[in-house]
């Protein structure tokens, strides 16, 4: 009898022991997603940490030049061949949709227009475009008027003209998305807008390839910047090739090459002279450069250089 009870304890350990150790397995098999996807995690943390600090290492060895009194500090020379700049964390300078003056060359005033006009009223808010730090705080009576240059991690300068008041000063770090001036018509300025230029190294940089006002939105989460052979600052000249990431929105309506020219894509009820107007050139360019006859009609989808 005492026998039995014996090994009725020694299997009843067994089964006890059998248990824990199904429990184990089991709490360990329910534990391994858990553990995947916490690797996973910190794989995706520690990618984007090193990722950041390679984007600030690598702006760090753009700019030489911490010039706090002028706009346009650099020589040609200091402009990088090729420039990959992040554009993800971005938010738009200004909730406007409505761009007045587009970039390129204007004939009526017979110079590069180097940014956007946005059109904004005196006193709206306008916004940091990315993180970064504040180079410029000043006013120009014969240009920009008020107006602030943020000098961003990514590479970027972004300049912000004609402003009625300026809500930061020198040296201020601020986030994307901070209000930095207001809206306004100060400098050489023919009505409330935004003058909105996109830089890098002080060669500009057409921003509707990097900023969809129209959709608030970037073109892509990337931006790669080459330098053209043409490409010359101290000459003004904003020829510098794309390569852009694109965007779901769609393709931008006007895209520069690598030779500096442009090019337009016809939309629906566009005729020759509100595109004209549109590019701030000429009808009569657009037809020689199309070889375009008077009587030549458009299409929607048509690509016109200029």
């Amino acid at each position: 009898m005492e026998h039995l009870h014996i090994r009725t304890f020694v299997l009843s350990l067994f089964v006890c022991i059998g248990s824990a150790t199904m429990v184990a397995q089991d709490l360990m098999a329910r534990q391994s997603p858990v553990d995947r996807r916490m690797k996973s995690v910190d794989s995706i943390t520690l990618e984007r940490i090193l990722e950041r600090e390679d984007v600030v290492m690598r702006t760090s060895d753009l700019y030489s030049i911490w010039d706090t009194d002028r706009a346009h500090c650099y020589p040609s020379s200091s402009v990088p061949e090729k420039f990959k700049i992040d554009l993800r964390g971005f938010s738009m300078p200004t909730t406007s949709r409505k761009v007045t003056s587009l970039f390129g060359y204007r004939p009526r005033f017979k110079r590069v227009h180097k940014g956007l006009d946005v059109k904004v009223y005196t006193g709206d808010t306008i916004y940091a475009a990315f993180e970064g730090k504040i180079r410029v705080v000043k006013y120009e009576a014969n240009g920009y008027g008020n107006y602030v240059v943020i000098r961003h991690n990514n590479g970027l300068e972004t300049i912000y003209g004609h402003l009625s008041k300026h809500l930061v000063r020198v040296n201020d770090v601020v986030k994307s998305g901070q209000p930095i001036g207001l809206g306004g018509n100060t400098g050489r300025s023919f009505g409330s807008h935004l003058h909105f230029e996109t830089r890098i190294c002080g060669e500009p940089i057409d921003p509707a390839l990097l900023f969809d006002f129209a959709k608030q939105d970037v073109t892509g989460d990337f931006y790669v910047f080459k330098k053209s052979r043409s490409s010359s600052s101290s000459a003004g000249q904003a020829l510098a090739s794309v390569d852009v990431k694109p965007a779901s929105s769609g393709t931008p309506e006007v895209r520069p090459t690598a030779g500096g020219s442009h090019y337009y894509k016809v939309k629906r009820g566009d005729s020759l002279s509100a595109i004209a107007r549109k590019l701030g050139t000429s009808v009569q360019h657009l037809q020689s450069t199309n070889r375009l006859s008077k009587k030549s009609s458009l299409r929607p989808g048509q690509i016109l250089k200029y």
